[in-house]
């Protein structure tokens, strides 16, 4: 039995996947930079609103969340819907080289 594969075929998947990637992976890599700036402007604001009184934070509580956060994300481990969405598309090859890229040019 001889399987037929249309390299043409399949330099449209694996391209229109990296095109799809890439644009994922800029996009992640910017809503990632915002959502740092908007945690960051809010914990300036914590630390404002405690100097002038109004509230009260507990920095330990608060610090203990986010490094388990951290640590989570320093994992590496992908959530089990992106592996399993990942592994049914027949352009993840191109996909995730196309995210990377965008990912690093975000």
């Amino acid at each position: 039995m001889q399987v037929g594969i249309d390299p043409q075929q399949l330099g449209l998947q694996l391209g229109s996947g990296a095109v799809i990637g890439g644009i994922i992976g800029f996009a992640a890599k910017k809503i990632a930079k915002l959502i740092a700036v908007i945690v960051g402007l809010e914990l300036a604001l914590f630390k404002f609103l405690e100097s002038r009184g109004i509230l009260t934070v507990d920095w330990e509580k608060l610090s203990a969340g986010l490094l388990k956060t951290g640590q989570a994300a320093g994992n590496g481990t992908p959530p089990s819907w992106l592996t399993t969405l990942l592994s049914t598309l027949s352009v993840s090859a191109g996909f995730i080289g196309g995210f990377m890229i965008g990912f690093r040019k975000g």
